[in-house]
C-alpha cells in the first residue's frame, strides 16, 4: 500500500507543505453540490471490507455502537461525521484548529477532529477509497468518550454531503499523547478537555506501571 512507502521525514514534509497551498483551494458552490451524490464533492469512500465488519461485531462498543480497538489494530471500522468552521460551536475559533494553526483542506492533506485520548494530536490516517491523508489537529465536545472521527470540510454544503458514514480507517502514524496532554492541561476548565486529559493520564500512568513491573 502507498502509505507504507512514506518515510517519517517525508510524511512530515508533506503535512507542512500542504499549509501553504490551502489558499489555492477551489470550493464547490452550493448549486454544484445540490442534487448530486458524494462524488460531486470528491467524498467517495469505499465500503469497509466484510472481514473488518465481521471482526468489529465481537468487540466492546462505544455509545454509538462502534467498536473499541487496541493501538496495535491500525485498520478499523470507524463512525465519521463532518464539521466546518462556520458552525456555531466552532465560529469563535474561526479557521484555526485546536492547536492554534489553520485547518487544512487540500488535495493531499485534510484536518480531522477526534477524542485525543483515542486519536492523539498529530495522528495521520487514510480512509479507504480516498486519496488524501487526514491529520488529527482538532477536537470537539461531542466526540469525547467516543471513537467517532469528525472530518473537516470547507462549508456547510460540503458538511451536508459528507453526512455521517462508517468507513474503513487505517492509521498511518500515531500522534503524541504527551503533546495532547500538554495542550489539554491548560484547558481543563472545559469539561471535555478535562475528560480527555484525565483519560490520557490514566492511560499513560497504566503503561508506566506496567513497564516498571517487568
Amino acid at each position: 500500500m502507498t502509505f507504507r512507502l512514506l518515510s517519517a521525514a517525508g510524511l512530515i514534509a508533506l503535512l507542512f507543505s500542504s499549509c501553504a497551498s490551502d489558499s489555492g483551494l477551489t470550493v464547490l458552490s452550493n448549486p454544484t453540490l445540490r442534487g448530486h451524490s458524494s462524488d460531486a464533492a470528491g467524498y467517495t469512500t469505499a465500503a469497509p471490507s466484510p472481514s473488518l465488519t465481521s471482526l468489529a461485531a465481537g468487540k466492546p462498543k462505544d455509545k454509538h455502537g462502534m467498536p473499541f480497538y487496541s493501538a496495535s489494530e491500525r485498520t478499523r471500522l470507524v463512525r465519521t461525521t463532518a464539521y466546518t468552521c462556520s458552525e456555531d460551536d466552532h465560529i469563535e475559533y474561526g479557521s484555526n484548529n485546536a492547536t492554534g494553526t489553520p485547518l487544512r483542506y487540500t488535495e493531499r492533506v485534510r484536518s480531522a477532529a477526534a477524542d485525543w485520548a483515542v486519536y492523539p494530536v498529530g495522528t495521520v490516517f487514510r480512509i479507504k477509497g480516498m486519496k488524501q491523508l487526514f491529520v488529527v489537529d482538532d477536537y470537539g465536545s461531542a466526540l469525547t468518550g467516543t471513537n467517532t472521527v469528525d472530518i473537516y470540510t470547507p462549508s456547510k454544503a460540503h458538511m451536508g454531503v459528507w453526512g455521517r458514514r462508517n468507513v474503513e480507517l487505517t492509521v498511518v502514524q500515531w500522534g503524541s499523547y504527551a503533546r495532547s496532554a500538554e495542550i489539554l492541561s491548560k484547558r481543563t476548565k472545559h469539561a471535555h478537555c478535562a475528560q480527555m486529559y484525565a483519560a490520557i493520564n490514566r492511560m499513560t500512568s497504566g503503561r508506566t506501571a506496567a513497564t516498571a513491573s517487568r
